[in-house]
C-alpha cells in the first residue's frame, strides 16, 4: 500500500517532533543528579541456581550527592557501608575501615554508586547503554564492554521515574541480584549524623 504524498509531510514532521521529544540518557543523568540528598529503604533478593528461595536482604541507604553513599543494612545482620570516589568503607567497633580496592565487591559498589547518581558517561566507559521509556517511566539496560565485566554479568537492568526504583543484576553463572528502592525521599537534608559518617 502506498502513503499519499500529503501524508509524507505529516509523518516527517511526527518522526522530528518524537526525535524531538525522546527522553535521551542526558536528561536521565539530570534528572537523577537533581536532588542534593535521598534518603529511602531497600530489600535485595539475591538469587542462587543452588538455593531454592532467594537471600533476602533489608535495610536504608542516603545517597548524597556532593558525599557518596551509605548503606546501611540492618537484616539479616547488621553492617554499615560508606561509598565515596575514595572508595569502600565499612564500620567496625573503631570506625569506618577502607577496603581493599580491587575486590569484585568494590567494583560492584563503585557501579552502584554511579547508576544511583545517573553518572552516564562513567557507566559508558564500562558499558552499551540502551534507554526505554520516558522521565516518568524509565528503563536503561547495560551490556558489558569489556572483558572482566563479561565474565561476571550478562546484563543489568534499571528502572525508575524521579528516582531509580529497582536495579537487576543478571550474572553470567546464572545468579541474580534484584534491589527495590522504596520510600524514597529527596526533601530532607543530611542530618548531623550522617554528615559526621560522610566526613573523611
Amino acid at each position: 500500500m502506498t502513503v499519499p504524498f500529503k501524508w509524507l509531510g505529516a509523518l516527517a514532521l511526527l518522526a522530528v517532533t518524537t526525535l524531538a521529544n525522546a527522553f535521551d540518557l542526558e536528561q536521565l543523568r539530570d534528572q537523577l543528579a537533581k536532588p542534593d540528598v535521598i534518603h529511602g529503604r531497600f530489600i535485595q533478593e539475591k538469587h542462587l541456581r543452588a538455593l531454592p528461595k532467594p537471600l533476602v536482604s533489608q535495610g536504608s541507604f542516603v545517597l548524597a550527592r556532593d558525599h557518596g553513599l551509605l548503606w546501611l543494612l540492618k537484616t539479616p545482620l547488621q553492617q554499615d557501608y560508606r561509598i565515596t570516589a575514595q572508595g569502600i568503607a565499612r564500620r567496625d567497633g573503631g570506625g569506618w575501615q577502607m577496603l581493599p580496592d580491587k575486590s569484585a565487591g568494590a567494583e560492584q559498589n563503585r557501579l552502584f554508586l554511579a547508576v544511583l547518581q545517573g553518572d552516564s558517561s562513567g557507566l559508558q566507559r564500562d558499558f552499551e547503554l540502551a534507554l526505554s521509556g520516558d522521565a516518568d517511566q524509565w528503563k536503561l539496560t547495560l551490556t558489558p564492554r569489556s572483558v572482566l565485566l563479561k565474565q561476571v554479568f550478562d546484563r543489568i537492568d534499571i528502572g525508575g521515574g524521579a528516582l531509580v526504583q529497582t536495579i537487576e543484576l543478571q550474572e553470567t553463572q546464572g545468579d541474580s541480584t534484584v534491589l527495590r528502592m522504596q520510600d524514597s525521599t529527596a526533601g530532607q537534608p543530611l542530618s548531623d549524623a550522617e554528615r559526621h559518617d560522610f566526613a573523611p
